[in-house]
């Protein structure tokens, strides 16, 4: 009996997915926008938005940095360390190409591009080339 409970529940109320909440319109290449890191997702991508609303969002690629991927060796120390340099912080961002759903951008804290705040966190790049 209590199986079949689960089994509607986890039928009923599946878990919300938390991956890749930006959903914003991306700018074009060659265009400036600015916000509030609010979301980051692995070690070289977080969304960027001006206020809570995850429809504001704009997803973006860190073009200077090339981060290990997230399961792989270094991945989630990569994500703790852009959490760390970036997360509730504001950049300023220069849109490059659009790569998927997301935006390829060089951004930056305080005048400091986040792939350089990266390296000086001492992550070391690892991840495949874009």
């Amino acid at each position: 009996m209590k199986a079949a409970m689960l089994a509607c529940a986890i039928v009923l109320f599946p878990a919300t997915a938390v991956a890749d909440p930006c959903e914003a319109p991306l700018p074009r290449a060659g265009t400036s926008f600015s916000g509030t890191v609010r979301y980051v997702g692995d070690g070289d991508s977080m969304c960027v938005g001006n206020n809570g609303n995850p429809a504001t969002w704009i997803e973006v690629r860190v073009g200077d940095f090339y981060a290990p991927e997230l399961n792989g060796p270094g991945g989630r120390q990569a994500k703790a360390a852009l959490e760390r340099v970036a997360f509730g912080k504001h950049v300023q961002c220069e849109a490059g190409k659009k790569s998927y759903d997301r935006v390829i951008a060089r951004c930056s804290v305080n005048g400091t591009s986040v792939g350089d705040l990266m390296r000086r966190a001492g992550v070391a790049e690892g991840g495949r080339g874009r």
